[in-house]
């Protein structure tokens, strides 16, 4: 079931009404039902595995909870990993690193035989859902947090449907609590909540939707498409497609869990206005970027170490966030890549300073923000080219073409492409432009902090005619044909 269906606009303010007119007891038994609902609307088969990843990481906190030692707790917290790990590598990575072994051993003619490949449909929300509880189990092992005793709240907690699917990762320090009170109807939190998942349709359906119109001819085709500002064009709106793609899932999801009176993390925090790219991470999906840092980069030793292995942990963690997102290449290029700016990010620190000092840019330190913004910003829309692309050899022929055909670029040829790409997405183009532009004024460039404070301040006339604004907006000039979030598939 999307956020942006039809099926939602009907289940999620049934699913509310009964919340609130059922007694307390009855409300948790009720999202639940509602998130297995939820799950199992996309393919029923797989709500076992849902059931299956919930029973054995309840069963194994509970166990650790008894024990007084890590050493004893040790063999339930490698059962927990074993299970949740090779269930994603059953499903998401085998035919990957089968395929990669056969490839090698071609390439160094060594004897090998192909065994068959899996031929499972990767589960939705099966990264999201396995690494928050995983999280879960660590916490519970390293003594942060006291294992639930109560199967029906670890379940809704796993299972619970606005952040089921794509997020965000939540810690059970942070959600269990919320399970355990009572929400009561609160008109305010409730229009809040409203609000941003309206906000968030809008960047979905208006912003992302459009220009995935645009993206998609270019990036499915890149050889029919060799020209520089062509290329560059269709990165630059997949540069905004994937923020408005994902930021709007995630206001969908916090919105629909403050309706009913759960609040989540923060997920964005205008990352495209980050100075570098270690910056950019500690902005764009925080809760993956901090729960790679807690589980994975902490315990490998963190900055702790020497240099060198700090460095090398770095690199580890973001080739292997890389492949989180999918089992291909590109997104262990797209990792690397990341990985790579942020070693040279903290190597260079020094000689930056310096360099300032000897320019003056350190007496300046808007411009040198600016610049600072503009350098990342360019980093990170080259790196979505490997995340975007359908291959590797794809993401190589759009780099290695970025800059061609600019100099002709007054010439008939270029000129005469990009005039009839441009009249033939016209409508796109206008609408994308007009998307863009708002959320980047509302969400970046504003003198408010906050545009569900600043909303709330506004008298009734006002917020009104922005309601009956968005939703015109909304309704014609959003894509409606059930598109899938980009995150769903992972």
């Amino acid at each position: 079931m999307l956020f942006n269906s039809l099926h939602f606009l009907v289940f999620f303010p049934l699913v509310v009404g009964l919340y609130f007119a059922l007694p307390p007891r009855w409300r948790n038994p009720l999202l639940l039902i509602a998130s297995y609902y939820f799950y199992m609307s996309w393919r029923a088969i797989y709500a076992l595995l849902l059931l299956a990843t919930t029973v054995l990481d309840y069963y194994s906190g509970y166990r650790m909870s008894q024990l007084p030692t890590k050493a004893a707790r040790r063999p339930w917290l490698g059962l927990s990993l074993a299970s949740n790990l090779g269930t994603l590598f059953v499903f998401k990575y085998f035919n990957f690193f089968r395929d990669s072994v056969l490839q090698l051993a071609e390439a160094l003619h060594l004897p090998h035989t192909a065994g068959p490949a899996l031929g499972l449909l990767l589960p939705v929300g099966v990264s999201f859902y396995t690494f928050q509880s995983v999280g879960y189990i660590i916490d519970v092992y390293q003594g942060r947090l006291e294992a639930e005793r109560s199967f029906g709240r670890f379940a809704l907690f796993v299972a619970f449907f606005p952040q089921l699917v794509a997020g965000p990762i939540e810690r059970g320090g942070h959600m269990l609590p919320q399970f355990r009170r009572e929400h009561t109807f609160d008109y305010q939190r409730i229009v809040s909540g409203l609000r941003l998942m309206a906000w968030g349709l809008f960047k979905k359906v208006v912003v992302a939707d459009r220009l995935a119109l645009l993206v998609n001819p270019v990036f499915n085709s890149p050889r029919q498409h060799p020209e520089g500002p062509l290329l560059v064009l269709a990165t630059l709106a997949f540069t905004f497609q994937i923020y408005g793609d994902f930021s709007g899932y995630t206001d969908m999801a916090r919105g629909a869990a403050r309706v009913l009176g759960f609040e989540f993390n923060l997920n964005f925090r205008q990352p495209y206005l980050s100075a570098s790219v270690p910056e950019f991470w500690r902005r764009w999906h925080i809760s993956l970027s901090s729960w790679f840092r807690d589980y994975v980069y902490i315990p490998l030793g963190g900055s702790r170490v020497g240099p060198a292995r700090a460095y090398a942990n770095l690199l580890a963690v973001f080739l292997i966030s890389g492949l989180w997102h999918g089992a291909n290449w590109t997104f262990l290029a797209w990792g690397g890549l990341h990985g790579l700016c942020l070693v040279l990010s903290t190597w260079a620190r020094p000689a930056r300073e310096q360099l300032a000092q000897l320019t003056g840019l350190a007496a300046h330190p808007r411009l040198r923000r600016a610049g600072g913004v503009l350098l990342t910003f360019g980093l990170v829309a080259y790196a979505w080219i490997f995340f975007r692309a359908n291959s590797f050899g794809d993401a190589m022929f759009i780099s290695q073409h970025l800059l061609s055909g600019w100099g002709n670029l007054g010439g008939r040829g270029t000129a005469t492409l990009l005039l009839e790409f441009s009249q033939h997405y016209r409508p796109e183009l206008a609408v994308a432009a007009l998307g863009v532009g708002l959320m980047l004024w509302l969400e970046y460039f504003g003198r408010v902090r906050s545009l569900q404070t600043w909303v709330s301040t506004q008298t009734a006339a006002v917020r009104w005619a922005g309601y009956a604004g968005l939703t015109i907006l909304i309704l014609y000039l959003g894509v409606f044909n059930s598109t899938s979030f980009i995150y769903f598939q992972f």
